[in-house]
């Protein structure tokens, strides 16, 4: 089989050498360009249709995060951001986690240090990962396609046999999940909040195109005005202003790893302000990167959503995103339920750990727990939501392979037997919804 070909962008020749040397140790892969600027990326993606990129986020002329939204709009192409770790760095790379990069990896802080070696292990992986997921989808695309128009009227079934209803938009004005002013977005369910939100005032939809069809990632992107978008953050902000329940009996815990920036927007931004119940989310990212996941989760969603502290009280209609590095546990006391972070060792190599946050949950029965799992790598996740279930948790979804950027989460879940519902991803807010009101 022919190597897989990759473009190498960066300003700096000593690092488009770095890189260039790091993926080729893995035979799998040939460099087949290099690129000193967004310009010039944009035109060696067209000219030599790689399988991937990796993409730096500080060039000169055009920037690694404009030059990301034209590839994506003109030549969709699996891309690994290259990031430093400054405040700024950080944002830009949520940014073009949802704008439809696949994944990131954190820049090396010196030229002969062993942080090199440790990121080109990433890198190697994230690439590997990257190119087998594009040709999968390419593969299999016509064929998810045809399945799902003959299957469009027929109930899905989980692996225990239990029926997947899937939420229907006529379904929720009948159960009162939509409220009045949300009635009249109803018919684009496929889009966040906010970008309906966009669309009432004359922008465009978001630069990631929601994945409504089914269809597999790295799709064609569109850029967002900057003043409808600012008009409807504001107006996001003024929504939040409402005192949150401090005394709930359900809540909501979700864990993804790779495309799940992105995921997480779609169901946090759909769920609506008035929500009664807290929700705790792990998200595989290194430190710092989840404190700008979650300030960019809060500025599209009607919930408030915030980095998740030692000791913080938990309130329904919050989300707290696991900070990277710490493990994130449920726990109680006389005052309450409260966030608990430590420092335990690594759980399926990832620290925050989703197995972790769920086992955490078994205890507490005296609440409706509700547990998803979306897309990753790999298989955490997997033998938690099998402990909650065991404990008697109300809800266990998984989210389908059609949405999924990477299905290797999800499948370990399903495989254990204990997923209760297996829904695209468009749909699982709207699920949640339900099975918090029914509660």
């Amino acid at each position: 089989m022919a190597p897989y070909r990759v473009l190498v962008v960066d300003d700096s020749p000593f690092m488009r050498k770095i890189f260039s040397d790091l993926i080729v140790q893995d035979p799998q892969f040939t460099i087949v360009a290099t690129a000193c600027n967004g310009i010039e990326a944009i035109e060696a993606v067209k000219k030599w249709k790689p399988d991937a990129v990796t993409l730096d986020l500080e060039m000169p002329e055009l920037n690694g995060l404009d030059a990301l939204q034209r590839i994506m709009l003109e030549q969709p192409t699996p891309v690994i951001m290259l990031s430093g770790i400054s405040e700024e760095n950080t944002r830009e790379t949520i940014k073009a986690l949802q704008f439809g990069a696949f994944d990131f990896i954190r820049k090396p802080m010196g030229a002969f240090s062993n942080d090199i070696v440790r990121v080109g292990e990433l890198l190697l992986e994230k690439l590997r990962i990257a190119v087998l997921t594009r040709r999968y989808s390419a593969s299999v695309m016509d064929t998810e396609k045809k399945k799902a128009s003959s299957k469009r009227d027929k109930p899905m079934h989980s692996p225990v046999g239990q029926p997947v209803k899937p939420v229907e938009e006529g379904n929720n004005r009948k159960r009162g999940l939509l409220q009045p002013e949300q009635q009249a977005e109803a018919r684009d369910v496929s889009a966040p909040a906010i970008e309906r939100k966009t669309k009432a005032t004359g922008g465009l939809r978001n630069p990631v195109k929601p994945m409504s069809d089914g269809s597999r990632p790295f799709e064609s992107a569109r850029i967002i005005p900057v003043a409808p978008v600012a008009a409807a953050l504001e107006e996001n902000k003024e929504r939040k202003r409402f005192r949150h329940a401090d005394s709930f009996d359900q809540l909501i815990a979700i864990g993804t790893s790779t495309g799940g920036p992105r995921a997480l927007h779609e169901v946090i931004s759909s769920l609506p302000a008035q929500l009664a119940a807290p929700v705790m989310v792990v998200q595989h990212m290194p430190p710092k990167f989840t404190k700008s996941l979650a300030q960019r989760l809060d500025s599209f969603s009607e919930l408030e959503v915030v980095e998740a502290a030692q000791g913080d009280r938990l309130k329904a209609g919050v989300v707290y995103i696991a900070p990277g590095g710490h493990h994130m546990e449920l726990a109680k006391d006389q005052s309450g339920y409260y966030v608990q972070l430590t420092q335990k060792p690594p759980r399926n190599g990832h620290r925050p750990s989703v197995d972790v946050l769920f086992e955490s949950l078994t205890p507490f029965d005296e609440l409706k727990r509700h547990a998803v799992i979306m897309t990753g790598m790999g298989s955490d996740g997997a033998k938690g939501m099998k402990a909650l279930v065991d404990s008697g948790a109300e809800s266990a979804i998984a989210e389908s392979e059609q949405t999924c950027v990477v299905y290797g989460m999800p499948r370990s879940a399903i495989e254990t037997g204990c997923v209760k519902t297996v829904l695209p991803l468009q749909q699982i807010a709207a699920e949640l919804q339900h099975a918090v009101l029914k509660g």
